[in-house]
């Protein structure tokens, strides 16, 4: 008998000997996960404030009178509106409406432009197989490189031979040459990657090459498609060089306008004003981001798995 109850004892003691390095390693790798966990939550967030941190303060002294510009305060102590009124008052010779309206319009021509082109091309060069097609994608996305201070001689001289100053096609052409770059470098790389087994599955079943890239394709491209769609459009938003040489008071585009505000006085610049001027052009941006955030992060990462 005391053989029969000293053998469980010896067991449980050296199961328990055993188990107590493993749970006290289990212990170890549980807190450096959290850690390690604690330590990116950080970081994220010391690159967020970073970020947001020149829009914030854009923001505050846009509700701060003209007196106060330069106030160090985190919040302005009499806040106003009439900056964001100055910046839409015709009487300093502002056409901001005019202004918000070229550039919502241009940047929507080229992005539906964009896309229609760099959708087919991207499906061509991903697709089928021709004599130098990596020529022309290297020519393609070699185009981007391009600093656009370089082509502002030749794009004054071209468009002015063609009568073409101050007129939404000088400002659209140009753009639609920075956007196609963008536009094929991201679907390419998705319609790479997807499973062409579906079309041809459509192709057996009867459809066209033409009904299975509309009514297949498509709808998978769709998450990078839209991804490409807002990235067209902030790209075309935010030009300022082509526009500023380009444009009239007419076809004048918001960044433009914004580079250009008049002061009350000679020689005084209106931060102020600029800043409500600036807040208006991004806060719009910036809420369709976080609205379409996870479709952008979808179209982004769309391609990366098959």
């Amino acid at each position: 008998m005391s053989h029969a109850t000293s053998a469980p004892a010896t067991n449980a003691a050296t199961n328990a000997a055993t188990n107590a390095p493993r749970l006290s390693s289990n212990a170890k790798s549980t807190s450096r996960t959290r850690w390690a966990q604690g330590r990116t939550y950080f970081q994220a967030v010391i690159i967020v404030l970073w970020c947001l941190a020149p829009f914030y303060w854009m923001m505050v002294t846009a509700f701060r009178p003209s007196d106060q510009t330069f106030e160090m305060s985190f919040w302005p102590s009499n806040a106003t509106w009439d900056n964001f009124v100055t910046a839409f008052s015709e009487d300093r010779g502002n056409h901001f409406a005019l202004n918000l309206f070229n550039s919502f319009f241009i940047g929507v021509v080229v992005t539906v432009i964009g896309l229609i082109v760099g959708v087919f091309a991207s499906y061509a060069l991903a697709r089928l197989n021709f004599r130098f097609k990596y020529a022309i994608l290297g020519i393609i996305l070699g185009a981007s490189m391009f600093p656009g201070v370089a082509l502002i001689t030749p794009l004054f001289q071209l468009f002015t031979s063609w009568g073409w100053i101050g007129t939404y096609q000088a400002l659209i052409l140009p753009n639609i040459s920075f956007v196609l770059p963008l536009t094929v470098y991201t679907l390419v790389s998705f319609f790479r990657e997807m499973p062409w087994e579906l079309e041809e599955a459509a192709r057996v079943d009867g459809a066209t090459q033409g009904q299975a890239f509309r009514k297949v394709i498509m709808p998978l491209a769709a998450p990078a498609i839209f991804t490409t769609a807002i990235l067209a459009f902030i790209s075309s938003w935010n030009e300022f060089l082509i526009a500023s040489q380009l444009s009239t008071d007419a076809t004048k585009t918001v960044t433009v306008a914004i580079a250009s505000f008049a002061g009350a006085q000679p020689h005084q610049e209106p931060y102020t004003a600029v800043m409500a001027a600036g807040t208006i052009v991004t806060v719009p941006l910036v809420i369709l981001v976080l609205i379409f955030q996870r479709k952008i992060v979808a179209g982004l990462t769309a391609g990366g798995v098959k």
